[in-house]
């Protein structure tokens, strides 16, 4: 996987979530805490789809085959994907669930300082996990706003684990919510509320991730500027004279393919153009080292038939 990949984010993040997940069943079986019942599956979730994410990256480097020309990097997109409907199902429909049950069903919270303790080393735990994705995500994102970033980003994981940290963290508070206001009125209807939180919180990021990864998986063009780029490289103004149109695609968060028309000039023999398209696709390897597929197609320019999309 590409540094851009993350695997030093998904690596803490599994750590992390591993060893809270323990805590927190510990912590659910003593005090009886609905919220910590909801926090541990949450937290196996989230264990479980930071290895579907480490499994993808090894899955998306195998050599392209015969079946598969174009390689296998969009099983990283696969795998977020999968990622988003476990949060969904197992994370936030249980939470819903446990938290329907609680306040239909409330009791008195035992051994308080069992979900509390352990609310409290989680959360430090998440904040470690969280510094970590925001380090990495930074070497990335340059000047793009998180949001911008998640909405744009080429490699899933840094987005999944961002929000999934974000997501743990938020979830956390609100666990520490409601165990402390059951506690303090002695009313287990809280924790069940705090549990309620916890599963709409997680169903909206799930979706949002859904969304995001489901935009991928359907095949998105280059960013703008690796198309400035890829555009800029292919006019060397002498044999190739105008790019007539492009396209591009990403195969996967680190493979982009270039299909284009380009325009030369009528007189130039078949020499001539094909030692411009090689040098063409030089000149586009060198600006945007990510174009591994590129299919370039010389044309005569001709203004009628750019109109007509020709």
């Amino acid at each position: 996987m590409s540094a851009s990949g993350g695997t030093k984010a998904i690596v803490a993040a599994l750590c992390a979530n591993a060893a809270i997940a323990v805590a927190k069943f510990t912590a659910a079986v003593f005090s009886g805490s609905s919220s910590m019942m909801a926090e541990g599956v949450h937290s196996v979730a989230d264990a479980g789809n930071q290895a579907l994410l480490l499994l993808g990256g090894k899955r998306a480097r195998r050599a392209a085959s015969e079946e598969h020309p174009f390689g296998y990097g969009r099983e990283r997109y696969i795998y977020a994907f999968i990622v988003s409907i476990v949060l969904f199902s197992v994370g936030g429909l249980f939470a819903l669930y446990e938290g329907v049950e609680k306040i239909r069903h409330p009791h008195e919270i035992d051994h308080w300082y069992w979900p509390v303790g352990v609310l409290v080393f989680a959360i430090i735990a998440e904040i470690i996990s969280f510094r970590t994705a925001i380090k990495e995500s930074n070497e990335v994102r340059g000047s793009q706003s998180w949001t911008q970033f998640v909405r744009t980003a080429k490699a899933p994981e840094l987005p999944v684990v961002l929000l999934e940290d974000l997501g743990a963290l938020v979830g956390l508070v609100l666990a520490l919510g409601g165990v402390g206001l059951a506690l303090a009125t002695g009313d287990g209807v809280w924790d069940g509320i705090g549990t309620l939180c916890i599963g709409v919180l997680l169903v909206v990021i799930a979706v949002v991730l859904a969304l995001e990864t489901k935009s991928l998986l359907l095949g998105e063009s280059g960013s703008r500027d690796s198309v400035a780029r890829i555009r800029a490289a292919l006019v060397d103004g002498e044999t190739v004279t105008r790019v007539i149109h492009m396209k591009t695609l990403h195969l996967g968060p680190d493979e982009l393919l270039v299909a284009a028309k380009i325009a030369v000039d009528h007189d130039d023999d078949a020499a001539t153009v094909a030692a411009a398209i090689d040098a063409a696709e030089a000149r586009i390897r060198e600006a945007e080292p990510i174009a591994r597929v590129i299919y370039l197609e010389p044309d005569i320019y001709r203004a009628a038939g750019r109109e007509a999309g020709s």
